[in-house]
């Protein structure tokens, strides 16, 4: 029934998918048409259920069809589906995210602006930036995504990286001449690019953790240094968290980078990746030693959110700044707008998973990453497979490689060859990965031991199954 499906959807709809890593390009065979889903498992077409790593890509922190979000979402239908007027949850939600992205006694987002998707509210960011600055020019590092916007699809990652493009057609030249890449984790190649472009620059975006090349946190110290450097020369600095954001932890990876704590002694540069640190309980970088070391808040100027923030619906926001926030129309002259911004049904899935994602959820999610990511890593061993951990928070994932990945180039380089054979041993023992080795792995707080159990008998015959593959 799966290849049915995807034959029906190939006649009707670009590629049979509506979003290009869906259609297993990567890994070969058939894609899953999946029919439903609950807790930690999904079920396809054909009535196969899988324990799920893929989360619907991050939203689903708590499980899919958490009871009491579904019975907040069918509250709100109820209701009715959409107004195109303002309502009282806008209000809610906006208040809690202000109420939980905080550090250390820093409340860096004053006001937020609620859109639809990721893309949208990152590239209404860029916009803001713009305006702000009356500058044009945008910094962005290679191998981070931003979504599907124009000046932001050059050498990004996610599915950009699993079709190997270097962008996409239709990008005009001009367009792109907007965006200037640099090497992730990179400081002298930052430092030259402002040195030499820094007064026409409006502002550096990056991924608060970059997700999306597969895991590759940042390396200590770096976000911080990058936030002061844009400062510097007057250009603003946009954390993009629609990944990392209220999944990684209740203030998103900002909060863990914020908790008091980093990876490297006051005035010196660090090696980036050669360094693992703690923030709170939760392990943010390679797992290769532990250090920590108290230093300053930074705050970036802009957030962008999504996936958790909406609960699994499409729902989408910005925030920062009041000074900066009304730029925006009505009250500035930046303009953005959507009809079905704040959409009343899609509010109410964000506010109830925000409101059960206690302090619990989180210790769960943890506990089930470590335990998936260690067993996956012992079965690959065992297995003779070369291979890293690469762990940003409660996000994981594996480069096949000796040393671990620290930017874009160095992930291109792993042998990607081994995934799709372990890809589909897993699939084919019930156990559903993301389609792609450049993806990010995600659990949830529903991920029980039986869950677990399955994850684990499956791994060793995938693990063979990697070492055997042939590039």
């Amino acid at each position: 029934m799966n290849d049915a499906a995807f034959a029906r959807a190939q006649r009707s709809i670009p590629g049979g998918v509506n979003s290009p890593v869906r259609a297993f390009r990567s890994v070969g065979g058939t894609p899953r048409f999946m029919v439903s889903a609950t807790g930690p498992y999904i079920t396809d077409s054909e009535g196969v259920q899988y324990v799920d790593l893929v989360s619907a890509w991050g939203p689903a922190l708590l499980g899919h069809a958490h009871p009491q979000v579904v019975e907040a979402v069918q509250a709100a239908a109820a209701r009715g589906l959409s107004f195109g007027a303002s309502t009282p949850a806008e209000t809610e939600l906006a208040e809690l995210v202000k109420e939980r992205v905080q550090a250390s006694g820093v409340a860096p987002i004053e006001k937020l602006r609620m859109v639809s998707t990721g893309t949208e509210a990152t590239m209404t960011a860029i916009r803001l930036a713009r305006g702000a600055t009356g500058r044009s020019l945008i910094v962005k590092f290679a191998g981070h995504y931003h979504g599907h916007s124009d000046g932001l699809l050059a050498e990004a990652g996610s599915g950009v990286a699993t079709l190997a493009l270097p962008g996409s057609a239709g990008v005009t030249a001009e367009t792109a001449a907007q965006t200037i890449v640099v090497p992730y984790n990179d400081r002298a190649a930052l430092r030259e690019v402002f040195a030499e472009r820094g007064q026409d620059i409006a502002a550096i975006i990056m991924e608060a953790a970059s997700a999306n090349m597969g895991v590759v946190p940042p390396a200590p110290g770096f976000n911080a240094s990058v936030v002061k450097l844009a400062h510097e020369y007057g250009a603003l600095v946009i954390i993009d968290e629609v990944l990392t954001g209220f999944r990684v932890s209740s203030a998103g990876w900002w909060g863990l980078d914020n908790r008091g704590l980093a990876a490297v002694a006051p005035g010196t540069e660090p090696v980036p990746g050669a360094e693992a640190w703690e923030a709170g309980n939760h392990a943010v970088a390679n797992s290769t030693g532990a250090i920590s070391i108290p230093v300053g808040v930074y705050q970036p100027d802009l957030f962008t959110f999504g996936k958790v923030i909406g609960g699994g619906m499409p729902l989408a926001a910005l925030g920062g700044r009041a000074e900066l926030m009304d730029l925006l129309a009505p009250t500035g002259p930046v303009y953005q707008a959507g009809t079905l911004s704040g959409n009343p049904v899609a509010l109410a899935a964000g506010i109830e998973t925000l409101r059960l994602a206690d302090q619990d959820v989180y210790r769960r999610v943890d506990a089930a990453a470590a335990i998936v990511s260690e067993a996956t890593s012992s079965a690959l061993t065992e297995a003779g497979v070369a291979h890293t951990v690469q762990r940003a928070g409660n996000l994981f994932s594996f480069a096949f490689s000796e040393a671990a990945p620290t930017d874009y180039a160095a992930v291109l380089r792993q042998d990607a060859f081994r995934y799709p054979a372990f890809f589909h041993r897993m699939l084919d023992a019930g156990v559903s990965l993301p389609p792609s080795v450049y993806e990010a792995w995600f659990v949830s707080a529903a991920h029980d031991d039986e869950a677990i159990g399955r994850i684990v008998d499956a791994l060793p015959a995938a693990a063979r199954a990697a070492a055997a593959a042939i590039r």
